[in-house]
């Protein structure tokens, strides 16, 4: 019997041990960060990934599919590494810092505000909820870790959810601010710290 042909586009498996849509994935996300949605194309994707676009179709019908699949892949990843700073025996003041320190080096050429708000006028509903759903993922594993500290009384009693979210947000501030860190602070740490006495500050200051 004649073998029938493989369908246009598709794509070998595996490419040094990593399969071609983990590799597609991985270098996309990359350029989305550096260069934002508007500024990369499938065309882009396919030429750096040195795949040819069929193949890049052949897993994401769009380019909305493929930075919607991106940016929940690293949200998934972004939680992991909370989980992980969030399971040692270190104080909750302690984690924090190192997850602070960590998101400040991983995003310091990123403008995530304006970032995000490039891509969500050319996402769907439903690629906006996959986004929504591993954001609050990530708010999930800090409002646990938060609450675990109330529960033991390490930090006053208050709304875990909101502390979850209140540290966020001074993240983000601080993205305004690290990429300019040597001017106004003396070292990231220096950065991360005073970011950290805010936060901690009025989270767990009791009068």
């Amino acid at each position: 019997m004649e073998r029938s042909p493989r369908p246009l586009g598709r794509p070998r498996k595996e490419q040094d041990g990593k399969s071609t849509k983990d590799i597609i994935l991985k270098i996309a996300t990359g350029m989305f960060l550096e260069k934002g949605y508007p500024l990369v194309s499938m065309d882009d994707v396919a030429q750096k990934c040195d795949v040819t676009k069929a193949t890049v179709y052949y897993y994401y019908k769009t380019k909305a599919d493929l930075f919607t699949d991106a940016m929940v892949q690293l949200m998934i990843r972004i939680r992991q590494r909370i989980v992980d700073n969030l399971s040692t025996n270190a104080s909750l003041e302690t984690q924090l810092f190192q997850i602070a320190k960590a998101h400040l080096q991983a995003t310091v050429d990123i403008d995530i505000n304006s970032f995000m708000k490039e891509a969500k006028t050319s996402l769907t509903e439903d690629q906006l909820q996959l986004m929504k759903e591993a954001e609050d993922n990530m708010y999930g594993a800090l409002e646990q870790a938060i609450k675990k500290a109330m529960d033991k009384g390490e930090i006053p009693q208050s709304n875990p959810r909101l502390g979850a979210f209140m540290f966020v947000s001074i993240l983000t501030a601080g993205n305004k601010i690290d990429i300019t860190y040597k001017d106004t602070f003396s070292s990231l740490d220096d950065l991360v710290t005073q970011i950290m006495n805010l936060f901690w500050n009025g989270l767990a200051n009791d009068s």
